[in-house]
């Protein structure tokens, strides 16, 4: 009995050490991409006075690959590091909320849809998708971002 115990214990100690190696993220949120916590008015006003761009994630709650963004690739340290200097970043969920209203000024054609915007909200670069492969779209997320990055 107390060999099946510690077996049981052992198992669950390496089960969960092997998975909480698969989350390059952190649960503080210290890698990948710090989101704007305001309204998008705010963060145009916030872009303008730090000299910075503005990137919109635009998305839903069903969508599966905006899901897989946000777990998956806005997680990226390098590409986290390179937002949170140059950009304000903004995730705006288009069936709720302010979404909606953004949306009219805004429209996508699919989701996930990245907006890459001035401090005036004059749209630089549209990104429909996820950029194929997945295991490459941090990078040619970030190679966009460098065009317009000030």
């Amino acid at each position: 009995m107390l060999k099946s115990n510690f077996l049981t214990a052992l198992l669950i100690v390496l089960s969960i050490s092997v998975f909480a190696g698969k989350n390059p993220a952190k649960k503080d949120g210290t890698t990948g991409i710090q989101f704007f916590n305001g309204t998008f008015k705010e963060a145009l006003a916030k872009a303008k006075k730090e000299n910075k761009m503005v990137m919109m994630d635009c998305y839903t709650t069903w969508c599966g690959p905006c899901k897989m963004l946000k777990k998956q690739v806005f997680v990226d340290k390098a590409l986290g590091d390179y937002m949170n200097s140059k950009y304000v970043c903004v995730a705006m969920d288009y069936e709720n909320g302010e979404g909606p209203a953004v949306a009219q000024q805004y429209p996508v054609e699919g989701y996930p849809t990245l907006y890459f915007l001035d401090a005036s909200g004059k749209v630089k670069k549209t990104i429909v998708g996820v950029p194929n492969p997945v295991s490459g779209a941090a990078g040619a997320i970030l190679k966009e971002a460098k065009k317009y990055g000030k």
